[in-house]
């Protein structure tokens, strides 16, 4: 274990950062800082809003002056994402930006936010390269592993409006998976409810479970091939992980998997095809503009390494 020191700063409260508690700001602001330490300072009066003691359910007001004490924190060590390598693609893979949202199509292999033994992640990215915006949050999050359609908000207003659209399921979405074997035609709905297990190692898993959450997939068969099925896949709710779990549960699991597929499949294809990502992809999706209520529909193009993959494919 180590420790920094988080020095002293000022926050002027705007338009985006008003009516919410206190100490839910600072827990979405201060991540890496522990829920117990934030509620310390608040009540030992270490953080001021207009040079006054406030309590941890004080909502924030427009033109509000917010003092954060220097902080010292104890921190694992950590992997560092090798964010350096996905600089130009994140750069580069910008689908669409305007004043209240930026879409990307990103790579696979790097985090949507730091956390799990990764300090750095899509989030922080953006963040780090564009400190002038006010505000920046991940709308939605896709695994690791996943490549494809990411949405960020540049105003509170678009978070809520965004969030509100997933609670009414007014969000379409399109995966593209290639999974294991033959998948039949008559299986175009699995509707199992998904129960998250979380392990000591601080992986997680879902798992089909009666107790667990309402979960509903659909699956349209693409191509086959002599061994593997193109999918595509519409997550009606989004679960952590349903894709990847639903496919697993029908006898079908995506390839490269490294948590819910099958790896002796894996290595004979690998042994033929020098590829290991996740076959899985955020290719689409449809939604209502925050602002202007118009519908969007954004597509990510797959990359090269799945592209070059299928070409290879019988």
């Amino acid at each position: 274990m180590t420790y920094k020191i988080l020095s002293a700063s000022i926050i002027y409260i705007n338009e985006d950062m008003i009516n919410q508690r206190i100490d839910n700001f600072l827990k979405k602001k201060f991540k890496n800082i522990p829920k117990s330490m934030i509620y310390r300072i608040i009540r030992t009066g270490k953080i001021r809003v207009n040079k006054k003691r406030i309590k941890p359910n004080y909502k924030l007001k427009i033109g509000d002056n917010l003092k954060v004490p220097p902080i010292k924190i104890f921190v694992e060590e950590k992997k560092y994402c090798n964010i350096h390598h996905y600089q130009t693609n994140l750069s580069n893979n910008i689908l669409y930006e305007d004043n209240y949202l930026l879409i990307i199509n990103k790579p696979s292999g790097i985090a949507v936010h730091g956390g799990s033994g990764i300090n750095f992640g899509v989030i922080e990215y953006f963040r780090k390269i564009r400190p002038l915006e006010k505000f920046l949050e991940l709308v939605h999050r896709i695994d690791r592993d996943t490549s494809g359609i990411l949405i960020l908000a540049k105003k509170r207003t678009s978070l809520i409006s965004m969030h509100q659209q997933i609670r009414e399921k007014k969000i379409k979405k399109e995966y593209i998976a290639l999974v294991h074997g033959l998948w039949p035609y008559d299986l175009q709905k699995i509707s199992k409810p998904l129960l998250k297990i979380n392990f000591k190692n601080k992986q997680k898993k879902m798992f089909i479970n009666n107790y667990g959450k309402v979960s509903e997939t659909y699956f349209k068969i693409k191509k086959q091939y002599s061994c593997t099925t193109l999918m595509s896949i519409f997550p009606k709710t989004g679960r952590t992980h349903q894709i990847r779990a639903h496919t697993s549960y029908a006898g079908h699991p995506i390839l490269f998997d490294k948590r819910y597929g099958n790896l002796n499949l894996d290595q004979l294809i690998k042994n033929k095809i020098n590829s290991s990502r996740l076959l899985l992809h955020a290719i689409s999706i449809d939604f209502v503009h925050p602002n202007n209520n118009k519908i969007l529909h954004i597509q990510a193009p797959l990359d090269m390494n799945i592209r070059n993959f299928l070409q290879n494919l019988v």
